[in-house]
């Protein structure tokens, strides 16, 4: 249940079409569902604007069937990131609807179209290591409704290949910037645009790249003013802010 849906049943109430108890029977799953292993906040896009994201990682592949299960009873789209192939295929024995997108890891279900923003996401990486976390970013931002332009592979090793591509990236409202290595994609890309800059660090590198921390480190102490920093390898983290920024009125 979204926004449109509350203010639908409401009117439903006030009009007479609907009973105060029948509202409340619809309403009766608010706020949580409780699993036992899961507290589910099924209404959280009354509230936020924006479904229920279940971070699958770390439950069993019975666990993330179940909770899709659940979710799938109510209007509201669900999305699963950081899923295995196993985890989608216990979902869709259940949810033959259910849909998998491998290279970021995510498992939807879509209930209804989301309502699409009028501007897109330029979702940038440096490298195509690069790419599953420039995925993940991609999908999620897609899946919220927004339009997104994938430019992979313009890292500074070659910096030809980011100024061809510029005059695409400036007409987007937000920009997502994914570079492992040293990170310093996201501080060119921060200097040459007057667009926010989200910075994604990913994993990708050697030995002194220190699982990322080295591109976190580069990106946190940015020289580029506008440039914003998630975790590291947080595609999803990076694309659900760029969505709030590219859906302000």
């Amino acid at each position: 249940m979204n926004i449109k849906d509350l203010e639908k049943l409401l009117n439903e109430v006030k009009d007479g079409h609907k009973s105060v108890e029948e509202a409340l029977d619809t309403l009766k799953f608010f706020p949580v569902i409780d699993l036992g292993f899961a507290r589910l906040d099924s209404n959280r896009e009354i509230r936020t604007g924006y479904p229920e994201i279940v971070y699958c990682s770390g439950k069993s592949v019975e666990q993330v069937k179940k909770i899709f299960s659940v979710l799938s009873e109510h209007e509201n789209n669900v999305i699963g990131t950081r899923a295995t192939h196993a985890m989608f295929d216990a979902v869709k024995s259940v949810i033959p609807h259910a849909v998998y997108y491998q290279e970021a890891r995510i498992i939807s279900l879509k209930k209804k179209e989301p309502e699409m923003a009028s501007t897109y996401i330029a979702v940038v990486t440096g490298g195509t290591s690069d790419i599953p976390v420039a995925e993940e970013a991609a999908i999620t931002a897609e899946l919220l409704g927004n339009p997104v332009v994938r430019i992979y592979d313009v890292g500074v090793a070659g910096i030809h290949r980011l100024v061809d591509k510029l005059p695409e990236i400036k007409k987007s409202r937000v920009i997502i910037v994914i570079a492992g290595m040293e990170g310093a994609l996201a501080s060119v890309v921060g200097g040459l645009v007057d667009k926010p800059v989200i910075a994604v660090p990913t994993s990708v590198g050697y030995g002194a790249n220190f699982g990322g921390i080295s591109a976190l480190l580069a990106m946190l102490t940015s020289c580029a003013s506008g440039v914003t920093v998630v975790n590291i390898d947080n595609g999803f983290g990076a694309a659900f802010s760029a969505s709030m920024i590219n859906k302000l009125k």
